[in-house]
């Protein structure tokens, strides 16, 4: 007997299974599975998916928004501002419960991995011990990966790398950096070699804050690109954000890509705060900061979408609904054949999973038994609908449960209820 069965459910790909899962386990993955489980869960006609992730988050400034004051200019730099200011009095306490809150979210909508950036810039680093508890606390249905974040630079603070090797040690397990924010660009190129070094002593992963920036001349990305090569980290590092490149001229874009893609490095954007903070020294035409998505994508390196920010300092708005990620991602992309389409739900499945170096993710037999059934007929229609989570089933356990949302009418000649799910053809 197993302990679960999800009848009928149409996979990503559009094939029709059942899914039986044993413990925390996926036992067995076929067209029609007779067997007995002690929880059926009907999912004929619904979308079965692995797992959302979130490769780029904050989660210690989390839930945040209006603390100590609201960001009124809306740029990254007065954000970062505002978070230095409430780092020094936010307590570990009132982080962690920010932190859980943020997390039920999540779990609520099927966002089951999140790698989240940890600042590491305060002597006090409450932040790290505040992060850590919550990785412990929400082990059983989220795997948290944290990075070493030192937001105000590695150099530029005053203990900005010894506290950065004091979050390592701590147990934090990626490397992270910011080299456009260091003094000088001699500085950000000197900082990149120093976390690679760091990494591949250590073997750890890599995740950049890269060139989030509207000036086309922050090019940090083609240092990490050689850094990551010289010290052997190919596969096991990411750029975030890479705005300025959406700024660049085409020439040096065209040189610039496949050196990433020879090194082996994945890229993040993060659509929703990228449109929001970048541009905001234009008048018209006004950029929007995104980076060159579909670009990348032709040349095999792996982009994935980051949620990034929820009610922060710096953006006012957010759910923790991937999909709504996504959403966005494919209209400031323009993605919107049914190709490309139906990838954007894939960068915040498998492709985000993938860069984050998640181990036995997917729909596949012997793989975790963590999945998500949607009330949408396929990955476009949930895209288009970002529909309820019937289910959410994490580490082979149901932990939410949300009712479809049909609507009830009251017109003549027409249906009682309605479901927005696109026409069957």
């Amino acid at each position: 007997m197993f302990d679960l069965l999800v009848k009928g459910g149409t996979l990503p790909d559009g094939r029709v299974a059942d899914i039986a899962i044993a413990g925390e386990r996926i036992a067995e993955i076929a067209p029609k599975i007779a067997a007995e489980a002690r929880e059926v869960i009907d999912a004929t006609g619904d979308l079965v998916a692995p797992p959302f992730v979130d490769p780029h988050f904050h989660l210690d400034a989390t839930l945040s928004y209006g603390l100590p004051r609201v960001n009124g200019s809306g740029t990254l730099l007065e954000g970062i501002s505002l978070w230095g200011e409430l780092r020094e009095i936010a307590t570990v306490d009132e982080m962690v419960a920010r932190a859980l809150q943020y997390c039920d979210w999540a779990a609520s909508l099927g966002l089951l991995a999140i790698r989240s950036h940890v600042d590491t810039t305060p002597d006090h680093l409450n932040t790290v011990t505040a992060m850590l508890e919550v990785r412990e606390k929400v082990k059983d249905y989220i795997d948290l990966q944290l990075v070493a974040f030192p937001q105000d630079g590695l150099y530029r603070a005053p203990n900005g790398r010894e506290n950065l090797i004091r979050a390592l040690d701590m147990g934090v397990e990626v490397v992270g950096g910011i080299p456009h924010f260091e003094r000088t660009m001699a500085e950000g190129a000197a900082s990149l070699a120093d976390l690679c070094e760091i990494a591949a002593t250590r073997g750890l992963r890599v995740d950049i804050h890269c060139d989030e920036t509207d000036d086309p001349m922050s090019r940090h990305i083609e240092t990490l690109a050689y850094e990551t090569q010289r010290c052997g980290l190919q596969g096991r590092v990411a750029g975030s954000h890479l705005t300025s490149m959406h700024s660049m001229d085409n020439y040096y874009v065209s040189k610039l890509l496949p050196l990433i893609a020879e090194a082996g490095i994945a890229a993040i954007p993060n659509p929703l705060i990228n449109i929001v903070l970048q541009g905001r020294h234009d008048t018209f035409p006004k950029r929007r900061g995104l980076t060159r998505v579909k670009e990348m994508q032709a040349l095999g390196i792996p982009v994935g979408w980051g949620q990034d920010c929820v009610l922060d300092p710096w953006y006012s708005l957010g759910t923790a609904d991937m999909l709504d990620v996504a959403f966005m991602g494919m209209h400031v992309a323009q993605m919107t054949h049914p190709e490309e389409m139906a990838r954007c739900f894939t960068m915040v499945t498998e492709t985000n999973a993938a860069i984050i170096g998640l181990e036995d993710y997917g729909l596949k037999k012997g793989a975790k038994a963590s999945l998500v059934v949607l009330d949408a007929a396929g990955p476009v229609d949930a895209l288009r609908l970002r529909p309820a989570r019937l289910a959410v089933i994490a580490k082979g356990k149901v932990i939410a449960r949300t009712p479809r949302a049909d609507a009830a009418l009251s017109l003549p000649g027409r249906p009682a209820s309605l479901n927005r799910r696109a026409p069957r053809r």
